[in-house]
């Protein structure tokens, strides 16, 4: 599978929403996220990557803020409150879920 970036914004784009999944494999699901004036995103079920693709933005994971920019990882653990803001016109990103709902750590609960 090879997705370009601008690629999937041009179908984020005619769908006419804020993310689109464009790939999925067992666990995985892979979607381009591009907010529109606020990120309204509310906390997810599973495990989550970020990597962003255009732009800048102010990203705050559970409290802990960064200053975020093309390129960049993110990480944020199932139930984690989040959102970026601050972010300029441009800014869009990939997004990773996978594993199981409520993420790799409740796998170690067992133990």
């Amino acid at each position: 599978m090879h997705i370009k970036p601008i690629d999937a914004l041009e179908k984020l784009k005619k769908s006419d929403k804020r993310f689109i999944e464009l790939f999925q494999h067992g666990t995985l699901s892979v979607e381009m996220y591009k907010p529109h004036n606020v990120d309204l995103q509310l906390p997810h079920n599973r495990d989550e990557i970020y990597v962003i693709t255009s732009g800048e933005a102010s990203f705050d994971n559970n409290g802990i803020i960064s200053k975020v920019n093309t390129g960049d990882f993110l990480f944020v653990p199932a139930y984690v409150s989040h959102r970026f803001y601050d972010f300029t016109t441009d800014f869009s990103t990939w997004v990773f879920f996978y594993g199981n709902v409520g993420g790799e750590a409740s796998l170690n609960d067992d133990e």
